[in-house]
């Protein structure tokens, strides 16, 4: 892709510069003043090297973001005061932050603005013309900037006014961290080392449709677990008692074992699983073969020895893509097999993408620095669309 990229920018000093990031990070419960913080500063973070890039430019910055799913209206618990907090406390520079979006008031803190200001928007998804990408809403928007910075990867496959709308307006380019995500996610899709492995899990397969069936032919093996797993068991002919499954999809998985075996891409199943009567923190699981399923037995997680297998076949990889834990990992009896994954792919001499947010936060709570992985994209739906072969819409308006 030939990108435009905030390197390419010129002359750009004392500029207004329209930045959209993804800061919809979680935040803490409210204290007892009814303050609340952000919880993880990782996506303010990863956008840290576009913002010091700009500021560096001497440019007016203007952020827009995004918090929650507000539909439309205005959620006093989704504002971004914590996250405007995070960002000053992160840049040790001042952040101002004005509780509206495009109005009288707005026009008049931008027109005061110098050089070096940072000025931060309310929740944009606080007005519904954001996420219908409203023409004279986005015109509005736009007259804000001289210039459209997109950096939120997390947002790219949406078509609103704030990611996709405003480049009909003025100038667009991409920031640093969209740079990356697409530099190391189209690596995978054009020229992957192999052997080539993907891993699946999750609890549902509807959002991996594509991407699965992108990549027959092309990977050497596809992984499935977790709920995922549990209906390609299902279609191959295994009762697995009650355990999660969609009996929708199960033809529709028949189909795909049948094309992976036309294209020479090995699809493999567990053999194993956990199962136990709930998912608790302190209930009694038993480590059962997907043959020995009977009655109201429940699984919850990637049995041991399949959890070996997979790794067998992550070290032997040259690339590794993993998008969904393997199990319930939140609760403790049903991590190791999320776990195993996790550490294998860190320790091992491969290329790995990891995708999606609770895949992250497995990561996250097994204490693997992030470091361990080649590349963890800060956009769940985003980085699978991607994958998918698709031209995201926030992506389009930043090619030259």
């Amino acid at each position: 892709m030939n990108l435009k990229t905030i390197k390419d920018l010129e002359d750009i000093q004392g500029k207004r510069i329209l930045l959209r990031v993804d800061f919809n990070t979680p935040l803490t419960e409210p204290d007892e003043n009814g303050y609340r913080e952000v919880a993880d500063d990782t996506r303010i973070r990863e956008a840290l090297p576009t913002i010091n890039y700009l500021l560096e430019k001497e440019v007016k910055l203007i952020i827009i973001s995004h918090l929650g799913r507000p539909k439309g209206k205005v959620v006093d618990e989704l504002r971004l005061d914590p996250v405007a907090r995070a960002l000053e406390s992160l840049l040790e520079k001042p952040v101002k932050k004005i509780d509206a979006i495009t109005s009288d008031t707005v026009h008049k803190e931008v027109e005061e603005m110098k050089a070096g200001d940072i000025l931060m928007l309310e929740n944009i998804r606080f007005r519904e013309e954001e996420e219908n990408c409203d023409m004279q809403y986005t015109k509005e928007l736009s007259t804000l900037g001289d210039v459209f910075v997109n950096d939120a990867f997390g947002t790219a496959h949406r078509k609103h006014a704030s990611t996709a709308g405003l480049a009909e307006y003025i100038p667009a380019y991409a920031g640093l961290l969209m740079e990356k995500e697409i530099e190391e996610l189209s690596k995978v899709l054009d020229n992957p080392g192999h052997p080539l492995t993907i891993i699946f899990g999750g609890a549902k397969m509807d959002s991996k449709i594509g991407v699965i069936k992108n990549f027959i032919g092309k990977a050497d093996h596809i992984l499935v677990a977790g709920g995922i797993g549990n209906t390609f068991l299902t279609a191959s002919g295994h009762n697995l008692g009650e355990s999660l499954a969609q009996h929708d999809m199960v033809e529709l998985a028949q189909e795909i074992m049948m094309d992976c075996q036309e294209y020479k891409t090995k699809i493999i199943l567990p053999h194993d699983l956990v199962a136990a009567d709930d998912c608790t923190d302190d209930t009694e699981t038993a480590n059962v073969g997907v043959e020995d399923f009977v009655g109201d037995m429940k699984a919850f997680d990637l049995g041991k020895w399949s959890a070996e297998k997979f790794c067998n076949m992550i070290v032997d990889s040259k690339t590794v893509i993993w998008n969904g834990p393997v199990g319930v990992f939140e609760k403790k009896p049903f991590q190791e097999g999320s776990r195993t994954i996790a550490e294998c792919i860190a320790k091992s001499d491969v290329t790995s993408i990891i995708g999606g947010g609770d895949t992250i936060n497995a990561i996250k709570s097994f204490n693997i620095p992030a470091d361990s992985f080649t590349h963890i994209s800060t956009g769940g739906g985003a980085s699978l669309e991607f994958l998918e072969g698709k031209m995201l819409p926030g992506i389009k308006p930043l090619l030259d």
